[in-house]
């Protein structure tokens, strides 16, 4: 039983880099090019559906952390997105609020359903201090 508990724990971790890798190099689920339209320079990936992802660079750029929306809140999140994220997708059917303290604490922001975005936390004071992540069924402004 402990084994079976220390395996789902590592592939649940694994999870959510193993996708994101696997996404790199594709363009934003919210992306529509216009005809004559450079394309973007810097690294991005798409938020896939069902799930919230926070990109380390303002609009949507860089390797974002990826979580599964049904899979939950995390009060403390990785060390790779923790205190870096800038931007959010959520691309799922709940709610995604990010704090700027663990454990959903200090100031947050709410980002709504199925393709909700914030391309750039710094007009919400939240900017390279996101450290948890909120999902839940509340709607923004509740």
């Amino acid at each position: 039983m402990r084994l079976l508990h220390r395996t789902s724990a590592l592939l649940a971790a694994a999870v959510p880099a193993m996708l994101a890798a696997s996404l790199a190099g594709l363009a934003p689920a919210h992306a529509t090019p216009t005809a004559g339209s450079p394309s973007p320079v810097r690294h991005q990936v798409s938020c896939p559906r069902g799930f919230v992802c926070i990109y380390p660079e303002i609009e949507f750029g860089g390797q974002p952390y990826v979580k599964r929306a049904v899979d939950g809140s995390v009060r403390h999140l990785p060390d790779y997105i923790r205190g870096a994220g800038s931007s959010v997708i959520n691309n799922s059917g709940r709610t995604a609020r990010v704090y700027q303290k663990d454990t959903y604490f200090g100031r947050h922001v709410c980002v709504g359903r199925e393709g909700g975005t914030i391309g750039d936390l710094r007009s919400y004071q939240l900017n390279d201090v996101t450290h948890s992540l909120h999902i839940g069924d509340t709607p923004c402004g509740a």
